[in-house]
């Protein structure tokens, strides 16, 4: 057999894929490279059965898949209700106007938020459905050039000679493989994984209890009138002790500290009801 000449690691043309043939007299095969793949990763992965002991076991959070909506609903939950008991108590108003206030806004806007977020998250998903059929096309249509766009990919990654060449083979082999490659690659595009009214509901789920804490003891003074004394006071440390849960909470499923996480998001909604009740102290005299 005659050995094909070497191509130079930055040519940007990928060569004519022939297969390759196995050396044994009177018999000529292509290889099958998938398996190849697929034994290398056994070997692989026996290699490290063997060096460590047991096999590996990847600890990933999978607890994360909606908690951007339930800690965004949540902290803006408690941070509106609390600005509107912070704004009122600033006025010195009844802790029935604080209830009515809070309750209308605990609704009206837990459901804004949860419609948005549906909204949102269903055009997130629809503009990355259109943008993955333009790339099916473009691979049924032009596959050529398309396949020199994941031999640039993967030559600008490092990838050269055989190993380029047995990459961008794979990878060009699976037109499912193919697109994904080109819609994160190219277009920087991940899949979204959220279901739209999934999303909208723990948004709104979180709004909804998170944002009922400052008002929990106003519920109870409408029942305990001696509680009325203390009440703001009270519903500042619930609060208060919330947001931080909740940046903790942030923190461990994110794997940062929950101290600073916690504290963060205790200094960021503290700071919001405080202008809240300032600006309900300011305008009492209206």
């Amino acid at each position: 057999h005659k050995m094909a000449p070497k191509r130079n690691s930055d040519s940007r043309t990928p060569p004519a894929r022939k297969p390759s043939m196995s050396m044994s007299p009177g018999t000529i095969k292509p290889r099958n490279k998938k398996a190849d793949l697929e034994q290398q990763d056994k070997q692989r992965t026996k290699g490290g059965q063997h060096a460590h002991g047991h096999a590996h076991t990847e600890l990933h959070q999978t607890a994360g898949k909606y908690v951007k909506d339930f800690v965004y609903g949540g902290l803006d939950g408690i941070i509106t209700t609390f600005g509107c008991v912070s704004g009122v108590a600033g006025a010195n108003l009844s802790y029935k106007i604080v209830l009515i206030i809070g309750f209308a806004n605990l609704i009206a806007d837990g459901l804004s938020m949860a419609v948005g977020n549906y909204l949102g998250t269903k055009s997130e998903i629809e503009f990355q459905q259109k943008e993955r059929r333009r790339e099916e096309y473009e691979v049924d249509n032009f596959p050529e050039e398309e396949r020199q766009e994941v031999w640039d990919i993967y030559s600008k990654k490092g990838f050269v000679g055989e190993d380029l060449e047995r990459v961008v083979s794979v990878v060009t082999s699976n037109k499912k493989l193919w697109v994904d490659t080109m819609m994160v690659e190219e277009l920087g595009i991940l899949p979204e994984e959220h279901e739209p009214i999934k999303s909208a509901a723990v948004t709104f789920f979180s709004f909804l209890v998170m944002g009922l804490i400052p008002l929990i003891i106003y519920i109870m003074a409408a029942f305990f009138p001696s509680l009325l004394e203390f009440a703001f006071q009270i519903a500042i440390i619930l609060t208060l002790g919330t947001i931080f849960g909740l940046g903790a909470a942030k923190g461990y499923i994110t794997g940062s500290s929950l101290i600073h996480s916690g504290t963060e998001m205790l200094l960021l909604g503290g700071a919001a009801a405080l202008v809240a009740y300032y600006i309900g102290y300011w305008l009492k005299g209206l």
